[in-house]
């Protein structure tokens, strides 16, 4: 689509990070201050905490991946991997799901959990390119963590590992329902939070349970009607009256991830100027001229080239200084992707 051309890059395979660093906080940093249109390595992310302000507050998504990847074998025989995405009813018994190899299914055909026959779903067809299972008994979350696997980003090319489990959570993750891990907070160890505590730093969760759009690629109708993938997010009331203060008083509001920009700015009223409390579903897809006014600051780490995720944070900035700070990246051997380095933009 020649509309993204511009958020296009070439990425060697070397620097997609396909394992996660020994220590959290020493990804490499990149700092971008789209004030004086200038970025620069910190060089740790542990360094942010010379770049904090007291009074700053970090808004974090406290979600948690679910184990929602599945394999899943009809008899004794064939092996189709899943990933389950959301239910369909009330009962948690009809799942929209990730489906490999779906041609070779029947309508109605079995399917049950590698070496967990007593769980068993029925396949019943598609809706589009995803696939409709269905359980005779309710699935939750604790069901999954029985027979799932963290799912891991299938652009890792690998098995998941025991250290995944671990890894592929933030210390924030509080709350089960995602698909993918929001990877901005894996930068963070408990040390360092108490540290940008002791500098005056206020932590407040948001949540925002990220689905399938994770995994798709822009289309040209997105493009045109601005609306994205619905996601389930909640704001408390607590958080929102710490946010409207910080506000009143001038504080920096800075959004851990573009998952956590993307509540913060569906809950933002640009005429009160005032976050709003609630849970509801957003589609709101943020691209280079809007104006985010609900932060002043972003840490992300390195999106995929075309991605909505790029077009956020060139929305945040602006296309020429995110796209040279990406070239900088790339030329500099910054590790790219989940488990890849960081930015902090203001």
């Amino acid at each position: 689509m020649d509309f993204l051309q511009e958020y296009d890059f070439l990425l060697p395979e070397e620097q997609i990070a396909k394992f996660p660093l020994e220590n959290r906080d020493e990804s490499r940093l990149l700092v971008v201050d789209k004030t004086e249109s200038k970025h620069w390595e910190a060089p740790l992310f542990r360094d942010i905490i010379n770049l904090v302000r007291p009074g700053d507050i970090f808004v974090y998504n406290e979600t948690k991946v679910s184990y929602r990847r599945v394999y899943l074998q009809v008899g004794s025989g064939r092996i189709h991997e899943s990933i389950f995405l959301e239910p369909q009813d009330p009962t948690n018994q009809t799942w929209l799901c990730i489906l490999k190899n779906r041609a070779k299914l029947k309508f109605g055909d079995k399917l049950s959990p590698v070496a967990f026959p007593n769980f068993s779903f029925s396949f019943q067809g598609h809706s589009e390119e995803l696939s409709i299972l269905y359980s005779e008994t309710e699935i939750s979350d604790s069901d999954f963590a029985i027979f799932g696997n963290i799912p891991i980003p299938p652009y890792l090319k690998r098995n998941v590992t025991e250290e995944d489990k671990v890894r592929y959570q933030t210390i924030f993750a509080n709350r089960s329902g995602s698909v993918a891990a929001p990877t901005a907070g894996l930068h963070f160890t408990e040390k360092l939070k108490d540290e940008l505590r002791t500098r005056g730093v206020e932590f407040l969760p948001v949540e925002l349970q990220i689905g399938y759009g994770t995994f798709r690629p822009l289309t040209t109708e997105q493009w045109q009607t601005k609306t994205l993938h619905r996601e389930n997010y909640s704001v408390s009331e607590a958080t929102a009256t710490k946010l409207n203060e910080a506000r009143k008083e001038g504080r920096r509001v800075i959004a851990i991830g573009t998952t956590t920009l993307r509540v913060l700015e569906s809950v933002f009223d640009s005429q009160l100027k005032t976050y709003k409390v609630g849970s509801s579903q957003t589609d709101i897809f943020l691209s280079p001229g809007d104006n985010i006014q609900s932060v002043q600051g972003l840490i992300t780490n390195f999106h995929l080239p075309k991605s909505s995720l790029l077009l956020l944070v060139s929305a945040f900035a602006n296309t020429r200084l995110v796209m040279s700070s990406y070239q900088y990246a790339l030329k500099n051997g910054f590790r790219f992707y989940s488990y890849g380095d960081s930015m902090f933009l203001f």
